[in-house]
């Protein structure tokens, strides 16, 4: 079952994406989320953007959501897309209903254009991006540092026609 976000998800959302802040660096946050600060992020962000949450009987296995791409006005039809999935829940197409379902819910809304982030490498990640059509528009060497490392960043970019 693919619904939108609650902010009683937290707690579930925190367990999901903390994985990723301290084992991974798929996202560049370094300490963990706790559940009131992704209680405040699911209150702001889905106020204005699609998130959606992917339950399997009850228990929240990923979520999608799409939120402001940069501050400045000229900005205000790009978004940014997120997808995160509990781990070991990947190869069973849980990202793929839930990326499409995502899709769906932004082109209700005035969104021109998507935009994806991806650290490199993630041959997931940026399989399940141009399965939908996004494209590869750039990427950023070394900008981020991480586990030891400098790590690139490829942006992927879908334009909802």
């Amino acid at each position: 079952m693919i619904r939108q976000v609650v902010p009683g998800d937290a707690a579930a959302l925190c367990g999901i994406y903390n994985y990723y802040v301290q084992n991974t660096a798929a996202t560049f946050e370094e300490e963990p989320v706790t559940a009131l600060e992704m209680e405040s992020r699911v209150r702001t962000i889905s106020a204005a953007y699609p998130w959606l949450v992917l339950e399997e009987e009850g228990v929240i296995a990923g979520y999608a959501y799409a939120n402001k791409f940069r501050e400045r006005s000229a900005y205000r039809y790009a978004a940014e897309i997120s997808i995160y999935l509990k781990n070991g829940q990947e190869n069973r197409g849980l990202g793929t209903l839930l990326f499409g379902r995502l899709l769906e819910e932004t082109k209700k809304t005035n969104i021109h254009a998507l935009i994806a982030g991806i650290t490199l490498p993630n041959d997931r990640s940026v399989a399940v991006h141009e399965k939908f059509g996004f494209e590869k528009i750039a990427c950023f060497r070394e900008v981020g540092f991480k586990m030891n490392r400098w790590l690139d960043v490829g942006y992927w970019e879908l334009l909802c026609k």
